[in-house]
């Protein structure tokens, strides 16, 4: 079988020996039962209002009881153990069962709520919730809820905190459902905490000026005056120098030097250089003045022939 299934069984299992034993204790006020394996077989504790009416006389009641288990729903050699509830008002499944029974004898429903849940708080309870559900007063059903301090509904506290109880009344209009639940006095709940009164506290230190006067003192005290600009002040005191912070002052006068002679030996070039894209020689610039010269003299001599040969045509 799965494990799936396997769960399901064994809660079906148990809420069928639950009503079984609803149903056979109802009269010694049954409070519930916890199912436990063991090596040697079934550990069954049963919580009772009153463990005598749960043996019987010379113990032929949980014989029977015994027995039945082992027919019904087969169990290996149950071994049952029957306890006394201290408080009655605080078991869910007592208090569900009473409401019931007082519902079916014709109290009235808010009466029966508003006493039933005064008595669990008054035993001391945390908080407590009753829910009634069916045809309460008419033919039309409907769900009546009564709450008194603190309950929890969701959560791992609702399950592990809260005690739940569920009873049924049968009325001549039909059954009106019973839920109680309660949470017992004393339930340490996630949102608890404690105020200790008598917790020591560590003293904390708190960094302040030592002065004698206190921080009056420092308030009446005068500023101490500022230097100004461009004044020189000899109790002003320089911090020392990381030698790995100062610069030597020859190896800068020697690259300043460095630097103004390669500037002025690049100037002497350029100055040398003559403009121009192509380069070009003394002797070809005497050539080309001849030349020019050259030719304004014969142009000279034309024109000076020419004025001779109009005079003489006159």
């Amino acid at each position: 079988m799965a494990d799936e299934h396997q769960f399901i069984e064994d809660g079906l299992r148990r809420s069928q020996i639950n009503e079984f034993f609803a149903d056979e204790l109802g009269r010694a006020g049954y409070g519930g039962m916890d199912v436990a394996k063991t090596p040697m077989g079934t550990q069954i504790v049963l919580k009772a209002e009153k463990p005598g009416m749960v043996i019987g006389k010379g113990g032929k009641n949980i014989r029977k009881i015994t027995s039945e288990l082992e027919d019904r729903f087969g169990m290996d050699d149950p071994q049952i153990d029957v306890q006394e509830v201290d408080e009655p008002d605080l078991n869910a499944q007592i208090v569900a069962d009473r409401l019931a029974n007082a519902l079916e004898r014709g109290w009235y429903f808010r009466k029966a709520g508003h006493t039933t849940i005064d008595r669990i708080m008054d035993a001391g309870a945390l908080g407590a919730e009753i829910v009634l559900s069916g045809k309460v007063t008419g033919a039309r059903s409907r769900v009546e809820k009564f709450n008194r301090g603190y309950i929890k509904h969701n959560g791992e506290p609702a399950q592990e905190v809260v005690d739940h109880g569920q009873g049924v009344a049968v009325m001549k209009l039909g059954t009106i459902g019973v839920n109680v639940k309660i949470i017992p006095p004393g339930a340490k709940l996630p949102d608890d905490f404690d105020i200790r009164e008598d917790a020591e506290v560590p003293e904390v230190e708190q960094a302040t000026a030592a002065t004698d006067d206190g921080v009056e003192s420092l308030l009446e005290a005068e500023p101490e005056a500022v230097p100004e600009a461009g004044t020189e002040d000899e109790d002003v005191e320089v911090p020392d120098e990381d030698p790995a912070d100062v610069i030597d002052e020859e190896i800068v006068e020697e690259v300043v030097e460095e630097t103004q002679e390669t500037a002025t030996e690049a100037t002497d070039v350029a100055a040398e250089e003559p403009v121009g894209d192509d380069d070009v020689d003394a002797d070809e610039l005497d050539d080309l003045d001849e030349e020019i010269e050259s030719e304004a003299a014969d142009l000279v001599a034309e024109m000076e022939a020419a004025d001779e040969d109009e005079e003489e045509d006159e």
